[in-house]
């Protein structure tokens, strides 16, 4: 039913730019003239030391940028996964206020395969957050918040992922990382193996075997810090976070992405092939408990 409904999309397309060809050459003028400001101006504001990049030219790591309105995502409409998402975290102002969190997942227009909420009822995972709720909704407001709920900004996770290391990480990074660093900059997604399996209640999303973490730490007049860590599905939950800890070197190698492309190269090599905790002050935090 829904590669029928993509199919008369694309036929309401083409029939629209026969029917009115000068308001379809108008709107495409004016995507011709925009793109250059989103690729140039917008896009490079919204990560840190460049827009992460493919080392391969299969579809597994071909994305497709949305920009939100304070987080990034690279999707992936053939794995119906975000391969990529980043933002950055500051310290939450003290007048900050707790949103509400909204009651359901929307669809994203952008998305071609029109994933929905319900794509992962029953599925048996749940519907994981990439660039994350509590941060996005404390530090940039209600339509960041919303945009955090978009199908395009989640991924399949197993319960105990999800609810307990995964929350108890999301919160460290924005209470925690932040108050070592004046900025953080955060680049999450998924991690597949050779077997891909979907989920039992749609066909168009790949469940993912774990899931990284970087962090780049950022002070004034300072080297910049990193740590990575990648998490399999498997986990009970109560794992130490110091046992997931790996280099960017290793995210990169089995994603298939090219990370922080504009750093000087020395300073690039030094810095990703480091598992150096100290800075973070990680194992601190081993024993925290989840809130759920």
């Amino acid at each position: 039913m829904r590669q029928q409904n993509i199919i008369k999309h694309i036929f309401a397309i083409f029939s629209l730019i026969k029917k009115r060809p000068k308001v379809s050459i108008a709107v495409l003028l004016m995507v011709f003239l925009t793109y250059p400001y989103e690729v140039m101006v917008a896009r490079p504001k919204m990560v840190y030391m460049g827009i992460p990049s493919s080392t391969s030219t299969n579809l597994n790591t071909f994305t497709r940028i949305f920009r939100n309105s304070d987080f990034m995502v690279g999707y992936s409409d053939y794995r119906g996964n975000p391969l990529w998402t980043t933002y950055q975290l500051t310290k939450i102002p003290s007048n900050s206020r707790r949103l509400k969190r909204p009651s359901s997942f929307n669809s994203d227009w952008r998305n071609i395969t029109n994933i929905e909420h319900k794509d992962y009822t029953h599925s048996g995972y749940d519907r994981g957050h990439m660039a994350p709720n509590y941060a996005i909704s404390r530090l940039y407001g209600r339509d960041a918040q919303l945009s955090t709920f978009l199908m395009t900004n989640i991924s399949p996770q197993k319960p105990n992922l999800n609810r307990k290391i995964w929350q108890r990480l999301e919160e460290v990074e924005v209470k925690y990382f932040t108050k070592k660093f004046k900025k953080v900059w955060v680049t999450v997604g998924p991690i597949f193996d050779s077997d891909i399996t979907k989920l039992s209640s749609s066909d168009f999303v790949e469940i993912p075997d774990a899931f990284y973490k970087i962090f780049v730490g950022l002070n004034d007049n300072q080297e910049p810090k990193m740590l990575a860590v990648i998490i399999p599905q498997t986990v009970k939950g109560y794992e130490p976070f110091s046992k997931f800890v790996v280099s960017v070197d290793k995210v990169e190698e089995l994603t298939g992405f090219d990370f922080f492309s504009e750093l000087n190269d020395n300073l690039e090599s030094k810095l990703e092939s480091s598992k150096d905790m100290k800075p973070w002050q990680l194992k601190s935090f081993d024993s925290m408990k989840s809130r759920y």
